[in-house]
């Protein structure tokens, strides 16, 4: 007979109770609680204790590496296992011995990530040019302690830092390591933690190294006469811009742009580029070059290739009959990463503290904690001074009567009152007691005697002159300079990044290399910019936009075509269609934003395209204004990527409208009030930063919150809302007036 199945009805209802709890209790948690006690700790820990480096220029991972290799005897002695590096390693960092051997990796000289290496490496570490030359697992490599290491670590030993528990408390590690130089400047850095970033380029040694002595010796030096420029370790050259240079020394933000260095090789009818910019790969290059070559936009190329070898960095391209070598370079550099920017951010914890520095700020704070570590060193041996002079002027007095001090040992029975019998015997102290017991009766010689005793007056001096530099913040500097001085001469090497100005550079047509085709420009009221190509077009479905974005306008031009974007920080910048790769419908495009490196806490507003700089640009403004300025007040001759004071900052920009021909608007303000005017009733001007014309008055607290072109409102009886002449209030918006139509904007 078949047994009925029980329904678990009990248990079903107390498994949904459970649930309802439960959800009951997630419910009751405040979200700023949950913030607070469970992601702030972990935001704070990558913060401070991983991704951002301190003013020694390490970041933990770093000074966890090169402290174990100190005290593995690395600094002097031979090579050993890269593997038994790691093992010894993880005794102070326990993130697993992958990310220990790849921080080894980049600190080392294989790898030619830095331009003062901190690790002598043997075997292959990989490169930093190359994304796809993996480095050898640790089993097979070999490393020690490069000798720069010797200025990190000579004072380590003299209390110059603190030292704090590892992670189990079984041992102590340093908290900083007191390099003798400004390692936080000559070590490039790159970190990203939890709401903050840094990216630190290096600079020469021997050029900071001279700069922070110029510093000590005059604060108010100029530092770009000794440090013209960041220097990185692939070489390459420097596009040097005087105003964005002296703003990262002053700020610590802005962008470096580097290109590469190349030779023309006549009997193979070839180039040859051996030098990248640090921000890139040979792999991604080539990658590039191949798209390009691919999509039709460069035919003067035949073939290729990667030839580095032992020699070095060496990417080979052929050319076709007839080109000429510096047109083609000329193009690559714009179109491929052979010229790209490095992004300053000079993000360094001080005292725990994330702050973005400039670089002269950043010397005066190594200087100030340099002057600390000295300070440090100095007492130190002060005090070891003092100690040992201690002990000898307890000898002296025994030495001057050595009969006595022989005849208190032999009468002492036991050998526990030794001590204490010559301290009475001769007023001297427990641990100079304790010194003089230990002496070896073979020393009790007229010469060991008579050196002693010269030893006590020349130590006397020695602390002497030790406590004067202590007293002396000058002299403590002064030590710093010789110290910055003997370092850039025995570790400083030339330059390997090289600086062309301006005026150096070739005057390039790029109107005639840049290819010009049609274009459909789509964008969004967030600033996402798309450029569709008329095949891609037709091939393509709906425009995809961000969630709460949508189109701003459409315009059909050509890739040459340049334009200029305003933000809300009356700046406008200016670039061309070419600058931006062809999109499709499918993809979000461009954020103008990043593209073209806007401002912090700056946004986009409009975007219009001047042609030849005819016509005029009205600026509407929330106070009901309205300014007409001469669109080629915004033509420059130099190739100047940004203009300030782009329009008035006295009150909030509504709209911006570029015409060719005077065109009929209207203002709608917050009053539910409807202004038509002709921008022709309006003077042009030609500055700028015009207030203009008050063409819609307002009552108190009323503002103008959108305005349009005529044509593209749904505006029945248009007289209604007219004026012959302005400021006027216009007239209260009727229902059937206000329905807008559904058409593209034209430019």
């Amino acid at each position: 007979m078949a047994r009925k199945k029980k329904e678990p009805t009990v248990q079903k209802s107390l498994d949904v109770s459970r649930v309802e709890g439960l959800r009951a209790e997630v419910l009751e948690q405040p979200i700023t609680d949950t913030l607070t006690v469970n992601y702030m700790p972990y935001a704070m820990s990558v913060i401070v204790s991983r991704a951002i480096p301190e003013i020694d220029g390490f970041k933990p991972s770093h000074r966890k590496l090169l402290y174990t290799m100190y005290k593995m005897g690395l600094l002097k002695g031979g090579r050993t296992k890269s593997a038994n590096i790691v093992g010894q390693t993880m005794h102070l960092n326990p993130h697993g011995d992958a990310a220990i051997y790849d921080t080894m990796v980049r600190l080392s000289r294989g790898n030619e990530t830095l331009l003062a290496p901190f690790i002598d490496s043997k075997g292959n570490f990989g490169k930093i040019f190359s994304r796809d030359t993996a480095y050898a697992a640790s089993r097979y490599t070999e490393a020690k302690l490069d000798s720069i290491c010797e200025e990190i670590f000579r004072d380590i030993d003299c209390e110059t830092v603190d030292f704090v528990d590892n992670y189990d408390n079984t041992t102590k590690e340093p908290t900083l390591l007191p390099t003798a130089f400004p390692n936080v400047l000559v070590s490039a850095n790159t970190g990203i933690a939890v709401g903050m970033a840094s990216n630190i380029c290096g600079f020469n040694l021997r050029e900071v190294c001279k700069a922070t002595a110029a510093w000590i010796k005059n604060p108010d030096c100029d530092l770009m006469e000794y440090m013209p420029a960041p220097d990185f370790s692939t070489g390459g050259e420097i596009l040097y811009n005087a105003e964005e240079m002296a703003e990262i020394y002053r700020t610590g933000r802005g962008s470096v742009k580097i290109r590469a260095r190349w030779r023309y090789v006549k009997e193979g009818n070839l180039i040859e580029i051996y030098e990248i910019p640090y921000t890139t790969t040979i792999e991604a290059i080539i990658d590039k070059v191949s798209e390009l070559n691919k999509a039709g936009k460069l035919r003067e190329i035949s073939d290729m290739r990667d030839e580095t070898d032992l020699n070095g960095l060496k990417i080979t391209i052929d050319l076709k009959r007839g080109v000429d070598p510096d047109k083609l370079m000329q193009k690559l550099m714009r179109s491929t990463p052979l010229m790209d920017s490095f992004g300053c951010n000079f993000n360094i914890l001080i005292a725990g503290m994330p702050q973005v520095l400039g670089v002269r700020e950043i010397i005066e704070e190594w200087t100030a904690w340099r002057t600390e570590c000295v300070r440090r060193r100095i007492y130190f041996q002060k005090q070891k001074k003092s100690d040992k002079l201690h002990l000898l002027k307890g000898l002296k007095r025994i030495l001057l009567d050595i009969d006595k001090a022989i005849r208190i040992i032999r009468e002492t029975e036991s050998d526990a009152e030794v001590v204490p019998n010559l301290m009475i015997g001769f007023g001297i102290d427990r641990v100079q007691a304790e010194y003089v017991a230990e002496i070896k009766l073979r020393n009790i010689n007229k010469e060991y005697i008579l050196k002693r005793t010269q030893e006590v007056d020349e130590l006397a001096k020695e602390i002497a002159e030790l406590e004067d530099i202590l007293k002396s913040e000058k002299k403590v500097r002064a030590i710093i300079v010789k110290e910055l001085d003997t370092i850039a001469d025995k570790y400083g090497k030339d330059r390997k990044t090289g600086i062309v100005y301006n005026h150096e550079l070739p005057d390039a047509d790029e109107s005639e290399e840049i290819p010009d085709y049609p274009v459909t420009v789509f964008v969004s009221q967030e600033g996402y910019f798309k450029k569709i190509t008329p095949q891609s077009l037709r091939m393509s479905g709906e425009q995809k936009f961000k969630e709460g974005d949508r189109l701003k306008f459409s315009v059909e031009t050509t890739n040459n075509t340049e334009m200029l974007v305003f933000t809300d920080k009356y700046q406008v910048y200016k670039a061309r269609c070419s600058d931006f790769d062809d999109s499709k419908a499918s993809v979000l495009g461009d954020y103008l934003s990043g593209k073209l490196g806007f401002d912090e806490g700056e946004s986009f507003l409009d975007l219009c395209f001047p042609g030849d700089y005819s016509g005029f640009v009205i600026f509407i403004y929330e106070n009901g204004k309205v300014a007409k300025v001469d669109l080629n007040t915004y033509a420059t001759k130099s190739n100047r990527r940004k203009l300030t004071g782009a329009y008035c900052d006295k009150s909030p920009l509504k709209a911006v409208y570029l015409l060719k021909e005077d065109k009929q608007l209207v203002l709608y303000s917050t009053e539910g009030r409807a202004l038509i005017f002709s921008t022709a009733q309006l003077a042009p001007k030609s500055t700028r930063s015009t207030q203009g014309v008050s063409v819609m008055t307002l009552k108190r607290k009323a503002v103008v919150h959108r305005a349009a072109l005529l044509e593209s409102t749904g505006i029945v009886n248009a007289s209604r809302y007219r004026t012959r002449s302005i400021p006027a209030a216009g007239a209260l918006l009727k229902e059937e007036d206000a329905e807008e139509k559904q058409i593209s904007m034209e430019l």
